[in-house]
Protein backbone atom coordinates (compact mmCIF):
# COMPACT_ATOMS: atom_id res chain seq x y z
CA UNK A 1 0.00 0.00 0.00
CA UNK A 2 1.47 3.40 -1.17
CA UNK A 3 0.86 6.74 0.82
CA UNK A 4 -0.54 9.34 -1.23
CA UNK A 5 2.52 11.61 -0.65
CA UNK A 6 6.12 11.12 1.07
CA UNK A 7 6.36 11.42 4.93
CA UNK A 8 9.61 11.65 7.17
CA UNK A 9 10.74 8.68 9.72
CA UNK A 10 10.06 11.67 12.09
CA UNK A 11 6.75 12.18 11.37
CA UNK A 12 6.17 8.28 11.30
CA UNK A 13 7.60 7.41 14.87
CA UNK A 14 5.38 10.18 16.24
CA UNK A 15 2.16 9.06 14.66
CA UNK A 16 3.12 5.79 16.31
CA UNK A 17 4.45 7.53 19.83
CA UNK A 18 7.52 5.41 18.77
CA UNK A 19 11.60 5.53 19.02
CA UNK A 20 13.44 5.65 15.68
CA UNK A 21 16.89 4.89 14.72
CA UNK A 22 17.67 6.72 11.53
CA UNK A 23 17.56 10.04 9.76
CA UNK A 24 14.54 11.96 10.61
CA UNK A 25 13.98 13.35 6.84
CA UNK A 26 14.69 9.39 5.55
CA UNK A 27 11.47 8.95 3.62
CA UNK A 28 8.61 6.44 4.01
CA UNK A 29 6.78 6.01 0.43
CA UNK A 30 4.29 3.57 2.00
CA UNK A 31 3.45 -0.44 4.30
CA UNK A 32 3.37 -3.99 2.75
CA UNK A 33 4.03 -7.78 3.95
CA UNK A 34 7.21 -9.03 3.85
CA UNK A 35 6.56 -10.74 0.55
CA UNK A 36 5.56 -7.35 -1.62
CA UNK A 37 7.34 -5.04 0.13
CA UNK A 38 9.44 -2.65 -1.83
CA UNK A 39 12.04 0.30 -1.34
CA UNK A 40 10.49 3.05 1.24
CA UNK A 41 8.16 0.69 2.43
CA UNK A 42 7.32 -0.43 6.03
CA UNK A 43 7.64 -3.84 7.07
CA UNK A 44 6.92 -5.05 10.73
CA UNK A 45 8.24 -8.50 12.27
CA UNK A 46 7.46 -8.97 16.07
CA UNK A 47 9.21 -12.28 16.30
CA UNK A 48 12.81 -12.80 16.83
CA UNK A 49 12.72 -15.93 14.38
CA UNK A 50 11.90 -13.52 11.33
CA UNK A 51 14.27 -9.98 12.45
CA UNK A 52 16.87 -11.44 10.10
CA UNK A 53 14.34 -11.28 7.03
CA UNK A 54 12.70 -8.25 7.63
CA UNK A 55 16.28 -6.95 8.37
CA UNK A 56 17.29 -8.08 4.84
CA UNK A 57 14.21 -7.42 2.73
CA UNK A 58 13.82 -5.44 0.39
CA UNK A 59 11.69 -2.96 3.06
CA UNK A 60 13.87 0.19 4.01
CA UNK A 61 12.00 1.12 7.34
CA UNK A 62 11.77 -1.87 9.52
CA UNK A 63 8.83 -1.59 12.82
CA UNK A 64 10.36 -3.80 15.27
CA UNK A 65 10.04 -4.84 18.95
CA UNK A 66 13.84 -4.42 19.85
CA UNK A 67 16.72 -2.44 19.02
CA UNK A 68 19.13 -4.03 16.66
CA UNK A 69 21.76 -2.77 14.50
CA UNK A 70 20.06 -0.89 11.57
CA UNK A 71 21.40 -2.10 8.38
CA UNK A 72 22.92 0.46 6.12
CA UNK A 73 20.77 2.40 4.16
CA UNK A 74 17.64 1.98 6.08
CA UNK A 75 16.03 3.03 9.30
CA UNK A 76 13.86 1.31 12.18
CA UNK A 77 10.79 2.41 14.04
CA UNK A 78 10.90 0.87 18.08
CA UNK A 79 7.50 -0.59 18.86
CA UNK A 80 6.34 -2.41 22.40
CA UNK A 81 3.80 -4.06 19.50
CA UNK A 82 4.48 -3.91 16.06
CA UNK A 83 1.45 -5.48 15.39
CA UNK A 84 -0.90 -3.30 16.90
CA UNK A 85 0.88 -0.32 15.54
CA UNK A 86 1.02 -1.64 12.14
CA UNK A 87 -3.26 -1.35 12.50
CA UNK A 88 -2.81 1.63 13.84
CA UNK A 89 -0.97 3.27 10.32
CA UNK A 90 -3.21 0.86 7.94
CA UNK A 91 -6.15 2.37 9.87
CA UNK A 92 -4.27 6.43 9.61
CA UNK A 93 -3.58 5.97 5.85
CA UNK A 94 -6.77 4.18 4.49
CA UNK A 95 -9.47 4.48 6.93
CA UNK A 96 -12.64 2.72 6.90
CA UNK A 97 -14.75 5.06 4.99
CA UNK A 98 -19.21 3.90 5.74
CA UNK A 99 -21.70 4.60 3.01
CA UNK A 100 -25.45 5.50 2.79
CA UNK A 101 -26.44 4.29 -0.45
CA UNK A 102 -25.90 1.03 -2.69
CA UNK A 103 -23.51 3.14 -5.24
CA UNK A 104 -21.07 5.27 -3.62
CA UNK A 105 -20.78 8.74 -5.62
CA UNK A 106 -17.01 7.89 -5.59
CA UNK A 107 -17.06 4.82 -8.03
CA UNK A 108 -16.62 4.90 -11.47
CA UNK A 109 -18.28 2.71 -13.69
CA UNK A 110 -17.81 1.91 -17.25
CA UNK A 111 -20.13 2.38 -20.69
CA UNK A 112 -22.34 -0.30 -21.11
CA UNK A 113 -21.71 -1.72 -17.55
CA UNK A 114 -25.13 -3.49 -16.29
CA UNK A 115 -25.25 -3.87 -12.42
CA UNK A 116 -28.65 -5.31 -11.57
CA UNK A 117 -30.94 -4.47 -8.28
CA UNK A 118 -29.12 -4.89 -5.20
CA UNK A 119 -25.59 -4.44 -5.63
CA UNK A 120 -23.96 -2.74 -3.32
CA UNK A 121 -20.39 -0.69 -5.10
CA UNK A 122 -18.18 0.77 -2.31
CA UNK A 123 -16.72 3.68 -2.24
CA UNK A 124 -13.69 4.39 -4.73
CA UNK A 125 -14.55 1.49 -6.48
CA UNK A 126 -13.47 1.43 -10.71
CA UNK A 127 -15.36 -1.20 -13.01
CA UNK A 128 -14.64 -1.10 -17.13
CA UNK A 129 -16.96 -1.41 -19.81
CA UNK A 130 -19.62 -3.77 -20.79
CA UNK A 131 -19.75 -5.40 -17.35
CA UNK A 132 -22.57 -7.83 -15.88
CA UNK A 133 -22.73 -7.54 -12.17
CA UNK A 134 -25.82 -9.52 -10.97
CA UNK A 135 -28.12 -9.10 -8.03
CA UNK A 136 -26.76 -9.02 -4.56
CA UNK A 137 -23.19 -9.15 -5.32
CA UNK A 138 -20.97 -6.57 -2.96
CA UNK A 139 -18.05 -4.77 -3.88
CA UNK A 140 -15.38 -3.51 -1.09
CA UNK A 141 -13.92 -0.24 -1.32
CA UNK A 142 -11.35 0.26 -3.62
CA UNK A 143 -11.89 -2.72 -5.67
CA UNK A 144 -10.71 -2.58 -9.49
CA UNK A 145 -12.93 -4.32 -12.22
CA UNK A 146 -11.82 -4.38 -15.76
CA UNK A 147 -13.71 -4.34 -19.14
CA UNK A 148 -16.06 -7.31 -20.48
CA UNK A 149 -16.72 -9.26 -16.75
CA UNK A 150 -19.31 -11.10 -15.61
CA UNK A 151 -20.18 -11.39 -11.61
CA UNK A 152 -23.23 -13.74 -10.56
CA UNK A 153 -25.53 -12.73 -7.57
CA UNK A 154 -24.52 -13.31 -4.22
CA UNK A 155 -20.29 -13.01 -4.67
CA UNK A 156 -18.70 -10.79 -2.46
CA UNK A 157 -15.05 -8.83 -3.38
CA UNK A 158 -12.91 -7.42 -1.06
CA UNK A 159 -13.55 -8.92 2.39
CA UNK A 160 -11.14 -9.06 5.15
CA UNK A 161 -8.02 -11.18 5.19
CA UNK A 162 -8.11 -14.00 7.63
CA UNK A 163 -4.98 -12.92 9.25
CA UNK A 164 -4.92 -13.13 13.27
CA UNK A 165 -2.12 -12.70 16.14
CA UNK A 166 -3.21 -14.71 19.33
CA UNK A 167 -3.28 -13.03 22.18
CA UNK A 168 -4.48 -14.41 25.68
CA UNK A 169 -7.75 -11.99 25.57
CA UNK A 170 -8.57 -13.61 21.96
CA UNK A 171 -7.27 -12.88 18.68
CA UNK A 172 -6.75 -9.48 17.32
CA UNK A 173 -7.28 -9.31 13.14
CA UNK A 174 -5.04 -7.66 11.25
CA UNK A 175 -6.58 -4.78 9.47
CA UNK A 176 -7.13 -5.31 5.65
CA UNK A 177 -6.15 -1.97 3.78
CA UNK A 178 -5.05 -4.02 0.08
CA UNK A 179 -7.61 -4.18 -2.76
CA UNK A 180 -9.45 -6.74 -4.70
CA UNK A 181 -7.81 -6.43 -8.82
CA UNK A 182 -10.02 -8.46 -11.19
CA UNK A 183 -8.84 -7.84 -14.97
CA UNK A 184 -10.40 -8.12 -18.17
CA UNK A 185 -12.99 -11.21 -19.28
CA UNK A 186 -13.02 -12.44 -15.95
CA UNK A 187 -15.93 -14.84 -14.93
CA UNK A 188 -16.93 -15.15 -11.23
CA UNK A 189 -19.82 -17.34 -10.83
CA UNK A 190 -22.56 -17.18 -8.33
CA UNK A 191 -21.62 -17.13 -3.90
CA UNK A 192 -17.65 -16.23 -4.49
CA UNK A 193 -15.46 -14.80 -1.77
CA UNK A 194 -12.03 -12.96 -2.80
CA UNK A 195 -10.51 -11.37 -0.13
CA UNK A 196 -8.82 -8.04 -0.42
CA UNK A 197 -4.95 -7.86 0.30
CA UNK A 198 -3.75 -7.09 3.69
CA UNK A 199 -1.42 -4.32 2.21
CA UNK A 200 -1.27 -5.32 -1.45
CA UNK A 201 -3.74 -6.75 -3.89
CA UNK A 202 -5.43 -9.85 -4.85
CA UNK A 203 -5.59 -10.47 -8.83
CA UNK A 204 -7.31 -12.80 -10.53
CA UNK A 205 -6.02 -12.54 -14.16
CA UNK A 206 -7.30 -11.82 -17.76
CA UNK A 207 -9.41 -14.21 -19.09
CA UNK A 208 -9.96 -16.86 -15.45
CA UNK A 209 -13.19 -18.35 -14.86
CA UNK A 210 -14.40 -19.18 -11.56
CA UNK A 211 -17.48 -21.36 -10.86
CA UNK A 212 -19.98 -20.95 -8.18
CA UNK A 213 -18.74 -20.75 -4.63
CA UNK A 214 -14.67 -20.59 -5.14
CA UNK A 215 -12.74 -18.77 -2.18
CA UNK A 216 -9.58 -16.62 -2.99
CA UNK A 217 -7.78 -15.89 0.04
CA UNK A 218 -6.12 -12.69 0.40
CA UNK A 219 -2.85 -11.31 -1.59
CA UNK A 220 -3.22 -14.50 -4.07
CA UNK A 221 -2.40 -14.03 -7.79
CA UNK A 222 -4.03 -16.12 -10.06
CA UNK A 223 -2.61 -16.01 -13.69
CA UNK A 224 -4.54 -15.59 -17.11
CA UNK A 225 -7.10 -18.20 -19.40
CA UNK A 226 -7.56 -20.25 -15.32
CA UNK A 227 -10.36 -22.66 -14.78
CA UNK A 228 -11.03 -22.77 -11.18
CA UNK A 229 -14.44 -25.35 -10.50
CA UNK A 230 -16.55 -25.20 -7.66
CA UNK A 231 -16.07 -25.24 -3.68
CA UNK A 232 -12.47 -25.09 -4.44
CA UNK A 233 -10.44 -22.89 -1.39
CA UNK A 234 -7.38 -21.17 -1.95
CA UNK A 235 -5.58 -20.21 1.05
CA UNK A 236 -3.77 -16.63 1.08
CA UNK A 237 -0.33 -15.84 -0.53
CA UNK A 238 -0.48 -18.29 -2.98
CA UNK A 239 0.63 -17.84 -6.82
CA UNK A 240 -1.47 -19.92 -9.71
CA UNK A 241 0.63 -19.14 -13.05
CA UNK A 242 -1.27 -19.07 -16.07
CA UNK A 243 -3.91 -21.46 -17.54
CA UNK A 244 -3.78 -23.63 -14.60
CA UNK A 245 -7.57 -26.02 -14.16
CA UNK A 246 -7.82 -26.68 -10.70
CA UNK A 247 -11.10 -28.72 -10.23
CA UNK A 248 -13.89 -29.33 -7.30
CA UNK A 249 -13.32 -29.20 -3.84
CA UNK A 250 -9.64 -28.40 -4.18
CA UNK A 251 -7.76 -26.62 -0.93
CA UNK A 252 -4.10 -25.02 -0.96
CA UNK A 253 -1.79 -24.78 1.88
CA UNK A 254 -0.71 -20.49 1.92
CA UNK A 255 2.32 -19.01 0.55
CA UNK A 256 2.81 -21.89 -2.34
CA UNK A 257 3.22 -21.75 -6.54
CA UNK A 258 0.83 -23.60 -8.94
CA UNK A 259 2.75 -23.62 -12.14
CA UNK A 260 1.76 -22.99 -15.77
CA UNK A 261 -0.63 -25.43 -17.33
CA UNK A 262 -0.93 -27.87 -14.41
CA UNK A 263 -4.04 -29.79 -14.02
CA UNK A 264 -5.06 -29.70 -9.63
CA UNK A 265 -7.90 -32.83 -10.10
CA UNK A 266 -10.80 -32.93 -7.85
CA UNK A 267 -10.29 -33.34 -3.50
CA UNK A 268 -6.57 -32.81 -3.96
CA UNK A 269 -5.06 -30.57 -1.29
CA UNK A 270 -2.34 -28.70 -2.56
CA UNK A 271 0.57 -29.34 0.36
CA UNK A 272 3.43 -27.91 -1.27
CA UNK A 273 4.52 -25.68 -4.48
CA UNK A 274 3.87 -27.85 -7.99
CA UNK A 275 5.73 -27.71 -11.27
CA UNK A 276 3.31 -26.64 -14.56
CA UNK A 277 2.98 -29.21 -17.28
CA UNK A 278 1.51 -32.06 -15.03
CA UNK A 279 -1.33 -33.54 -13.51
CA UNK A 280 -1.40 -33.68 -9.82
CA UNK A 281 -3.66 -35.58 -7.11
CA UNK A 282 -4.48 -36.77 -3.94
CA UNK A 283 -3.78 -35.39 -0.22
CA UNK A 284 -0.35 -34.80 0.36
CA UNK A 285 -0.51 -33.87 -3.56
CA UNK A 286 1.39 -36.52 -5.87
CA UNK A 287 1.61 -36.77 -10.00
CA UNK A 288 -1.92 -38.08 -10.71
CA UNK A 289 0.43 -40.87 -12.75
CA UNK A 290 1.88 -41.61 -9.82
CA UNK A 291 -0.74 -42.24 -7.50
CA UNK A 292 -2.45 -43.93 -10.53
CA UNK A 293 -0.10 -46.58 -10.33
CA UNK A 294 -0.19 -47.09 -6.54
CA UNK A 295 -4.21 -47.54 -6.39
CA UNK A 296 -4.01 -50.20 -9.50
CA UNK A 297 -0.75 -52.15 -7.36
CA UNK A 298 -3.07 -51.80 -4.59
CA UNK A 299 -5.86 -54.00 -6.40
CA UNK A 300 -3.37 -56.28 -7.10
CA UNK A 301 -2.44 -57.13 -3.20
CA UNK A 302 -5.17 -60.08 -2.57
CA UNK A 303 -3.92 -61.93 -5.85
CA UNK A 304 -0.36 -61.75 -4.54
CA UNK A 305 -1.90 -62.89 -0.77
CA UNK A 306 -3.61 -65.83 -2.99
CA UNK A 307 -0.43 -66.75 -4.77
CA UNK A 308 1.75 -66.86 -1.60
CA UNK A 309 -0.59 -69.39 0.49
Amino acid sequence: MKFTKAHSLQAIANLLQCEYIGNATFEVLGMNEIHVVEKGDIVFVDHPKYYEKALNSAATIILINKKVVCPEGKALLISDDPFRDFNKLTNHFKPFIHSSVSIAPTAQIGEGTIIQPNVFVGNHVLIGENCLIHPNVCIYDHTVIGDNVIIHAGTVLGADAFYYKKRETGFDQLVSGGRVVIKDNVGIGALCTIDKGVTGDTTIGEGTKLDNQVHIGHDTIIGKKCLIASQTGIAGCVIIEDEVTIWGQVGTTSGITIGTKAVIMGQTGVTKSVAGGKSYFGTPIQESREILKQLANIKKIPDILTKLK
